[in-house]
């Protein structure tokens, strides 16, 4: 079942809520530029396993609204809050991929864990996304720039190329073509304002102030968050582990989508 949770007084959240009666809660928050929908591969197996699944769709993107403003992680951490309250939900675990995992990584240091009984990381893009003067792995900044400058100059061309760099196994022209169409969801300015994002907000702190389990998976071949960053989570985060998927690239979720689920479902019985 989908609906809206209001997280400012003119933005809405969508949500989709599978198996409301399961035993166990896992909250998704997905990547750029996608929606909760790039989980569909956990959403048709984990209820059947008798686990209650919860995608949102971060502001600007999918079914959300789509405002001008609040993309930074603070805010995207809010919006998190504000489901979390309005589900009552408690003991759950919460999984982002990406940027769906430095929001999951900023809940966590600024919400202080609320609710939250777990933490699996998926290729997250924490502590930095970009290289920065005390920080040697991610991204070149000017990498980044360059999916900002083609969002503003021809963003299906731009997302485009970002598919061809999401996938480590081979995926149809069909579903390229669903991959592709995920990202035209969301607006031209919530999409170039993640990436700058990216630039300014790093989560250092945030790493090491978790204190629940967590898990990390990362795809050994990811060309858009390195395998580095999640050494770096696994160093830095007290009580995890690092899973290495030695036959994905970023999506993890697909690349080896059997494996993930097991390893999710482990994890979560643990």
């Amino acid at each position: 079942m989908g609906y809206y949770v209001k997280v400012e007084p003119d933005v809405k959240i969508y949500v989709e809520d599978i198996n409301p009666k399961g035993n166990k809660t896992i909250l998704f928050i997905h990547g750029w530029p996608g929606s909760h929908k790039l989980f569909e591969y956990q959403f048709d197996m984990l209820p059947q396993m008798g686990y209650r699944c919860i995608g949102i769709d971060t502001r600007g993107f999918g079914n959300s609204d789509k405002p001008f403003h609040g993309y930074d992680y603070a805010r995207l951490s809010d919006d998190v809050r504000c489901v979390i309250d309005a589900l009552e939900l408690e003991d759950i675990i919460l999984a982002g991929h990406s940027t769906g995992g430095s929001i999951a990584v900023k809940y966590m240091g600024r919400h202080k864990g609320h609710g939250v009984s777990k933490l699996a990381l998926f290729a997250a893009a924490a502590p930095s996304l970009i290289k920065r003067e005390d920080f040697p792995y991610g991204l070149d900044k000017e990498t980044v720039l360059q999916l900002i400058e083609g969002t503003y100059t021809d963003r299906p061309k731009m997302l485009k190329g970002f598919g061809d760099m999401f996938f480590f196994q081979h995926t149809s022209e069909a579903f390229s073509d669903w991959f592709f169409q995920l990202g035209l969801q969301a607006a031209g300015w919530s999409t170039a304002a993640i990436s700058k994002t990216w630039i300014k907000d790093v989560l250092f702190s945030e790493l090491e102030a978790i204190d629940v389990p967590t898990l990390i998976i990362h795809g050994i071949h990811d060309q858009v968050v390195p395998f580095e960053l999640g050494e770096v989570q696994n160093k830095t985060i007290k009580d995890s582990k690092l899973i290495p998927f030695e036959f994905s690239g970023h999506a993890t979720f697909y690349d080896e989508r059997e494996r993930f689920n097991k390893e999710l479902a482990k994890f979560i019985e643990e």
